[in-house]
């Protein structure tokens, strides 16, 4: 029977469900995920309903990718320095308090954005230390014969949440802007209260003096280390270009002609496509050859970006966007395995850190680009040419760095 021992003193398991650390933080991690998608479904319909700019939408991005921009020296290092557990549940505590205040401008049906984007840049104040602090916390909670299964668990978990949370949001949303924000608030509520029920797992801190060379280690390792360096700029330039969810509010209102229910569908369809690709990665975990498959399916997800920019309907764009979340949950798998393998645990979440700003610059700069480039050009076309960039982007990359394509299995930190 499992107890709340360490996972080191439990039965050896490649299965990361195996051990009770790690079933908390997958729950944590499902709900939280679900708060997540209601919210920005509702925040991103709500704003473009205001505004009817796509400029807007993404400036939604940007204002939540800056705190973590600013602040990757010091994220990374508290990270490392800190519980990370408690840091966690400390930034949840931070965004119940951003989802009540959602609530609020909501029910009061205010016509200003401002007090909105205040808020957008509080939750990136917040994940800006969550982020970092949560995926050096994995590698704790299992040996790293179960690392691979974890984080295929973890982002399949959070793939679920993506299917089922904009459907939910949308309509949520479509009752009113209220529950939709209230319905968030208990689900953040839930998520707390089992990050708080991990025990505290055994953590390898950084014996270093705080320092800025100290704080910059994570950027050192990153740069000597070429198979991480390069796993990290791969997702970097990809999505920044190949991003298309900032563009879905209106896709689903000026060219799919559809309500709340419809970019809920649309959001959806990643979710989808990655849920059941999850589920075989699973079952079929990719034994060789890792660096091939990855670049093949980057290449993939920016192929199906121009489809779905090219779609009039939503049986084609739902498609569409469910192959690209299938291609994009085989590299993000590869990928995570390759980053956490690599990276030894005093640096981990210095590295995360940096990790997430690349994220950050790929998911909400990206969302800024295209907001920017549909502003200027239209929606269709700043998701067709990002698309485009993407195939490009993994073709360069594949030849930039052959440690990454010649890396092979993903249980051992070998080539």
């Amino acid at each position: 029977m499992t107890t709340l021992s360490d996972a080191a003193e439990e039965p050896p398991s490649s299965q990361a469900l195996s051990y009770i650390r790690f079933r908390f933080f997958f729950a944590t991690t499902i709900v939280q995920s679900f708060a997540v998608q209601i919210m920005s479904v509702s925040v991103g319909w709500q704003i473009y309903d205001l505004t009817r700019n796509p400029l807007y939408l993404g400036l939604v991005g940007l204002a939540q990718f800056l705190p973590s921009l600013l602040l990757v020296l010091v994220t990374g290092l508290a990270a490392d320095r800190f519980n990370r557990r408690m840091i966690i549940a400390i930034c949840l505590a931070t965004e119940l308090v951003c989802a009540c205040m959602l609530f609020v401008t909501a029910n009061a049906q205010a016509h200003e954005i401002w007090p909105i984007f205040a808020v957008l840049v509080t939750l990136g104040l917040a994940r800006a230390f969550s982020n970092p602090a949560s995926d050096s916390l994995a590698p704790n909670l299992v040996p790293a014969e179960a690392l691979a299964n974890a984080i295929t668990l973890n982002v399949s978990g959070w793939q679920l949440a993506s299917i089922l949370g904009p459907v939910l949001g949308g309509l949520l949303y479509g009752i009113s802007g209220a529950t939709a924000y209230g319905v968030a608030a208990g689900l953040i509520v839930i998520s707390t209260s089992s990050m708080l029920l991990i025990p505290k797992p055994p953590q390898r801190t950084s014996d270093q003096v705080t320092s800025v060379q100290s704080m910059l280690a994570g950027f050192r390792y990153i740069w000597s280390e070429k198979i991480v360096l390069g796993a990290i700029s791969l997702d970097l330039f990809a999505v920044l270009l190949g991003g298309a969810t900032a563009m879905l509010p209106v896709f689903a209102r000026d060219i799919l002609v559809t309500g709340p229910w419809g970019l809920g569908l649309l959001r959806a369809g990643p979710g989808i496509g990655a849920t059941v690709m999850a589920s075989l990665l699973a079952r079929f975990p990719i034994r060789d050859h890792a660096g091939k498959i990855l670049f093949a399916f980057v290449a993939a997800f920016g192929f199906f970006t121009v489809i779905f920019g090219f779609s009039r309907s939503v049986w084609i764009a739902v498609p569409a966007l469910t192959l690209m979340g299938a291609c994009d949950m085989v590299s993000v798998s590869i990928r995570d395995t390759l980053m956490q393998l690599w990276t030894p645990d005093e640096v981990r979440g210095r590295v995360s850190a940096v990790n997430r700003v690349f994220i950050g610059a790929s998911n909400e700069l990206g969302e800024f680009r295209a907001g920017i480039m549909a502003a200027w050009l239209g929606a269709v076309t700043a998701v067709v040419v990002g698309g485009v960039g993407t195939m490009l982007v993994a073709s360069i990359w594949s030849r930039a760095f052959p440690g990454l394509r010649q890396a092979r299995v993903l249980n051992k930190k070998m080539v």
